[in-house]
C-alpha cells in the first residue's frame, strides 16, 4: 500500500475531526442545545466509520478474513491499539485507578506486559503459517478435529464475554450522548454502529475504521487530561502534574478519614449491614415482616387520604419486595456486599498512595499474571497480526502497537489522580441542595452506577454518601471538572470509538470461527470463497444480536467481564500455543486435554465464586482462595492446563511428521 497516500488521508481526517470539535465548541458558545451536540458527536464519527466500511466492502476471502495481508506495520499497530483499547481501557481504567489507587496499576502492567509476550512468543510464529484464525493454527499444528474444535469453542466463549462488555459500554455512552431514557435502546443503537463498520468489509473494513477510531479515542482521552492538569496545577504536560496532585490527594484523604461526619456515616452504614445480617439469619421471618410493614404503610396512607402519588409509591415498594425466600437471600446478600464495601474509611476507596498488602497484594499479582497471559492468548488480538505482509512487519507492528497503547496507559494514572482530587476537594462537602445538575441526570440514566443519599441527614455530601461506579467515572469526568459541554461529548465519542473498534474485531473473530473453523472446515470444505464470506456475515448478525441481548441485562461491570475473558483466553490458549511453538514433543492428545482442563478449571472457579453466575444456578457464591477472585481464575487454570498438556503429551505417542513440519516452517521463518 502507498504509505504517502495513507499518511495524507489520515492526516486530513485528523484535521477535519479537530475542526469538527472546534465547531461544536463554537456552537456551544452560541447556545447549541446539549441534545443536538450529543447527537452530532454520536452521528458525525459514526457516519465516517460507515463510509469507510462501505468503501472497504469486499467478497474476497483473503481481504475479508485478513485484509489481504498487506496492512503496513504503522497502521496495523494503530488499528491493533484501537482493537485493544476497549471500553475497559477507555472507560474502566480511570475508574479502577480512582477506586483502587496504586493497586489499579496491575491493569497497566498486565496489559502492557502482555504485548511483550505477544511479540516474543506468539505473533511472528503464527504469522509465518499464513492462517486466518487461531483455531486454524491449532488444527494444523496438532492435526485432527479435536484441537480445532476445542479452540473454536474457547475462542467463541472468551470473545463473547469480551463483546458483551463492549456493548454494555456502548449502551452507557449512547444513552448519555443522545439523552434517551432507555439503556436498552442505547445498546441496540450501538449495535447498529458496530455492524456498519464490520458487516460489509470484514477485516479490511475493520482495519481502516479502527485507524480512524484510534485517532478519535486518543484525542478524546488526552483532551480532558491536559485540560484538568492545566486547570489544577498549571501544567499542560499531564505527567508533570502527578507529584503535586498526589500530595494534595493524600492530604485530602487524611483529612477526610479524621472527619467526624465521615466517621458517623460509616457507623450508620455498618448499622445497616448488621440489620441485613440479622435478616439473613432468619429469612422467612424477616421477609414476612417486610411484607407486613409495607402493606401496613399502604393501608395507613389510604386511610389518611394521602396524595395518590404517595400511595402509588408505597404500593410500588410493596410490589418490589422479593417474591420468595431465595430471591430475598440473593437481594439481601448483594445489598450487604455493597454496604460493607462502602462502610470503610474513605467510603471504601483505597488510599491512593498505599501499596497493596496481604490479600490485596496477592490479588494485584494475580491480575498482572492473568492480564499478561490473557493478552497473549486473545484470539481477536492475535488475528490482527495475520494482516501484515511478513514476519518482519509483524514484529514492527507489535512495537507500534505498544507505542500507541502507551499514549493512553501513561496518561490514565495521572488522570485518575486529577479526578480524585476534584472529587475530594470540590464535590465532597457540597450542600445536597447545591449539587451539580449532571448528578441528577446520571442518576436517571444509570441509577445503579451513581447514587447519593444523605445518610447522616446533615444536608452536606460526605464521601461515604457518594456511590460512584468506576464504569461511569471517565464519562462523567468533564462535567465533574466543570469543563465545557463539548468536552463531555468528545469523551463520549472517544469511548464509543474504543468500544466499537474492539467490538468489531470480536464480532468478526466469533463469526469467522463459527463459519470458517466449524462449518467450512468440518461440514462444507467445498464452499466457495464468496459463500464463505456470506455465511460469516450472517453469523456476525446473529452473534451481535445475542451479545446485545445479554448486555442489556447488565450482568457485571465492564472491567470484571473483560478480565474474566482474559482469564478464559489465558487458561485455554497460552499453554497450547506456547508449547506448540517451542516444544516439539507436544501432541494433539496433550493439547486437547490441556485446553479442556484449563478452560474447565477456569469456568468452575468463576461459577463457584461469582455472585451473578452462582445466582444463575440458584446458589450462593462460595468464598474463593484469598486474593484470587473469579476474574483471576487463570492463576489456577493456566498451571493446570500446562501440566496436563505436558503429562499427556509424554504419556502418548510422538507428534507426526506433519506437526514437525509445521514447527520447522515457523522457526525457519524467524
Amino acid at each position: 500500500m502507498n504509505l504517502g497516500r495513507l499518511h495524507a488521508a489520515y492526516g486530513a481526517y485528523t484535521v477535519c475531526f479537530v475542526v469538527f470539535v472546534l465547531l461544536l465548541a463554537w456552537g456551544e458558545q452560541r447556545g447549541l442545545p446539549a441534545a443536538v451536540m450529543g447527537g452530532l458527536f454520536f452521528a458525525g464519527p459514526l457516519v465516517v466509520y460507515a463510509v469507510i466500511g462501505v468503501l472497504s466492502r469486499t467478497s474476497a476471502a483473503d481481504e475479508y478474513y485478513v485484509a489481504g495481508r498487506r496492512v503496513p506495520a504503522f497502521y496495523n499497530g494503530m488499528a491493533t491499539a484501537a482493537d485493544w483499547l476497549s471500553a475497559a481501557s477507555f472507560i474502566g481504567m480511570v475508574g479502577m485507578l480512582y477506586v483502587s489507587g496504586y493497586g489499579g496499576l496491575a491493569y497497566v502492567l498486565g496489559w502492557t506486559g502482555g504485548f511483550c509476550l505477544v511479540a516474543l512468543l506468539l505473533a511472528p510464529y503464527l504469522r509465518s503459517l499464513g492462517h486466518y484464525t487461531v483455531p486454524d493454527f491449532l488444527g494444523q499444528r496438532y492435526g485432527g478435529a479435536g484441537a480445532r474444535l476445542v479452540g473454536l469453542a474457547a475462542a467463541v466463549l472468551c470473545s463473547f464475554v469480551y463483546l458483551v462488555a463492549q456493548i454494555y459500554g456502548v449502551g452507557l455512552i449512547i444513552t448519555r450522548l443522545t439523552q434517551i431514557a432507555s439503556f436498552e435502546v442505547g445498546v441496540f443503537l450501538g449495535l447498529g454502529g458496530m455492524l456498519v463498520c464490520s458487516f460489509l468489509g470484514g477485516m479490511r473494513a475493520i482495519t481502516w475504521t479502527q485507524v480512524a477510531q484510534y485517532i478519535v479515542l486518543i484525542i478524546a482521552f488526552l483532551t480532558p487530561a491536559v485540560w484538568m492538569g492545566w486547570q489544577q496545577t498549571g501544567q499542560p504536560v499531564v505527567a508533570a502534574s502527578v507529584v503535586s496532585t498526589a500530595e494534595r490527594v493524600s492530604a485530602a484523604e487524611i483529612r477526610l478519614m479524621a472527619d467526624p461526619r465521615e466517621q458517623e456515616v460509616v457507623r450508620l452504614l455498618r448499622a445497616r449491614a448488621e440489620v441485613l445480617r440479622s435478616k439473613l439469619a432468619d429469612v422467612p421471618t424477616a421477609l414476612q415482616g417486610d411484607r407486613d410493614a409495607a402493606a401496613h404503610a399502604v393501608r395507613v396512607l389510604i386511610g389518611s387520604d394521602a396524595p395518590q402519588r404517595t400511595i402509588q409509591a408505597a404500593e410500588r415498594a410493596l410490589a418490589a419486595l422479593p417474591r420468595d425466600e431465595a430471591a430475598a437471600v440473593q437481594l439481601w446478600r448483594g445489598q450487604l456486599r455493597a454496604i460493607e464495601a462502602r462502610a470503610q474509611p474513605l467510603g471504601g476507596l483505597v488510599p491512593h498512595a498505599a501499596a497493596p498488602q496481604g490479600v490485596a497484594r496477592t490479588h494485584f499479582l494475580a491480575l498482572v499474571f492473568c492480564l499478561a497471559l490473557g493478552t497473549a492468548g486473545l484470539p481477536h488480538l492475535l488475528t490482527r497480526y495475520y494482516t501484515t505482509a511478513s514476519v518482519v512487519e509483524t514484529r514492527r507492528s507489535v512495537v507500534w502497537t505498544l507505542v500507541f497503547v502507551l499514549l493512553l496507559y501513561l496518561t490514565a494514572p495521572a488522570l485518575a489522580l486529577l479526578v480524585k482530587a476534584q472529587v475530594l476537594e470540590h464535590l465532597v462537602g457540597t450542600p445536597m441542595d447545591a449539587l451539580p445538575a449532571w448528578i441528577s441526570h446520571w442518576q436517571q440514566v444509570a441509577p445503579d452506577l451513581l447514587d447519593i443519599e444523605d445518610i447522616n441527614r446533615d444536608g452536606v455530601l460526605q464521601l461515604a454518601e457518594l456511590q460512584l461506579d468506576g464504569d461511569l467515572l471517565m464519562l462523567a469526568t468533564p462535567e465533574l471538572a466543570g469543563l465545557p459541554l463539548f468536552v463531555t461529548g468528545l469523551v463520549a465519542a472517544g469511548g464509543l470509538a474504543a468500544a466499537l473498534s474492539t467490538a468489531d474485531g470480536l464480532l468478526l473473530t466469533i463469526a469467522n470461527a463459527l463459519s470458517h473453523d466449524l462449518y467450512v472446515q468440518h461440514r462444507r470444505p467445498s464452499l466457495s470463497a464468496t459463500q464463505r464470506v456470506v455465511l460469516s456475515k450472517l453469523l456476525l448478525l446473529a452473534v451481535a444480536g445475542a451479545a446485545a441481548a445479554v448486555a442489556a441485562q447488565r450482568p457485571a461491570n465492564i472491567l470484571f467481564m473483560v478480565t474474566a475473558s482474559f482469564s478464559l483466553a489465558a487458561a485455554t490458549f497460552v499453554p497450547a500455543l506456547v508449547l506448540g511453538i517451542f516444544w516439539r514433543r507436544t501432541n494433539g492428545y496433550g493439547a486437547v486435554t490441556g485446553m479442556v482442563a484449563g478452560l474447565g478449571t477456569c469456568l468452575a472457579y468463576m461459577v463457584w465464586t461469582h455472585p451473578w453466575l452462582a445466582g444463575l444456578l440458584g446458589r450462593a457464591p462460595a468464598t474463593g482462595l484469598p486474593g484470587i477472585g473469579p476474574d483471576t481464575a487463570a492463576v489456577l487454570a493456566v498451571p493446570v492446563g500446562a501440566v496436563v498438556t505436558v503429562l499427556v503429551s509424554l504419556l502418548t505417542p510422538l507428534p507426526g511428521r506433519r506437526a514437525q513440519a509445521v514447527m520447522g516452517q515457523m522457526h525457519r521463518a524467524q
